[in-house]
């Protein structure tokens, strides 16, 4: 598996000197060229969240309603302690642009880690990654020229895999979340969590687009390799709503869930 020299080495935020996020090419999205995909932003909260809680909890579950487009310019993000206890803690966490304008909120719990031995639990085999194939990204489209989330993922597919329409299963590695920093393993799945809808379209976006307006991860087991993979399903309304559910994993086996409400839309 040869990875893009990028992914290498350039992460999807730097750090201004006053503290602001600012995106490098990595994290912006596929519809504007001036704001990020959500998925990379949903890092910084992970990042906060898990900062402000501390290491002996685990983050189990994180909930981001985007309410606007994040810019690349720069983003501040803040975390606050909502609920502290021996077993649990809980965060609220807001993301602003530049001008302090609110653009996401999040919510997340954290659980205490406990070593309690062997526990009986059901073995479900990941995805098969050692004969996986090189493909596209999901979705071709975007509305801009520039370089973006989609040309520093690499993508490898199940061998016989879909890579059309429909449920499918992925693959992917990303960059890294800071520059200079080592990043968590949950702050590593982010990426791939937010795009459960971009793996499962039904019809291309130049037929529909379907943009989610949440991000809701509930975590079981910390990832421990750097390929994640997603099996994905979207199911479409003629209400012009939509869910994305997604099946997050690494090379043991299923880390967690994602799911996403989605607006669907004509195209202009």
């Amino acid at each position: 598996m040869v990875l893009k020299p990028d992914l290498k080495e350039q992460a999807y935020f730097h750090v201004r000197a006053d503290g602001a996020f600012v995106g490098n090419d990595p994290a912006r999205g596929p519809w504007s060229a001036d704001h990020c995909h959500a998925g990379p932003v949903a890092g910084l909260i992970v990042r906060a969240a898990e900062t402000e809680v501390g290491p002996e909890k685990m983050l189990t579950r994180l909930t981001v309603d985007l309410l606007r487009p994040l810019p690349l310019a720069g983003l501040r993000v803040a975390a606050e302690t909502t609920r502290h206890t021996k077993t649990l803690a809980t965060t609220r966490v807001t993301v602003h642009d530049l001008d302090d304008t609110l653009c996401a909120t999040a919510t997340t719990m954290h659980m205490v880690r406990r070593d309690l031995g062997p526990v009986p639990n059901i073995t479900l085999p990941p995805p098969k990654l050692d004969d996986a194939v090189t493909g596209p990204f999901p979705i071709g489209e975007t509305l801009h020229d520039l370089p973006g989330f989609a040309n520093h993922s690499d993508i490898l597919y199940p061998k016989d895999g879909n890579q059309n329409a429909g449920p499918k299963t992925i693959w992917m590695f990303t960059p890294k979340l800071l520059e200079g920093e080592a990043q968590s393993p949950i702050q590593a799945l982010c990426p791939l969590a937010d795009c459960g809808n971009g793996i499962s379209w039904n019809a291309p976006t130049s037929e529909m687009g379907f943009m989610n307006t949440d991000l809701t991860v509930q975590i079981h087991r910390e990832p421990k390799s750097d390929w994640l993979a997603s099996q994905s399903v979207s199911h479409w309304q003629p209400s012009g709503i939509g869910m994305s559910q997604s099946v997050l994993f690494d090379t043991e086996g299923p880390v967690g869930t994602a799911l996403q409400t989605l607006v669907l839309f004509p195209p202009k």
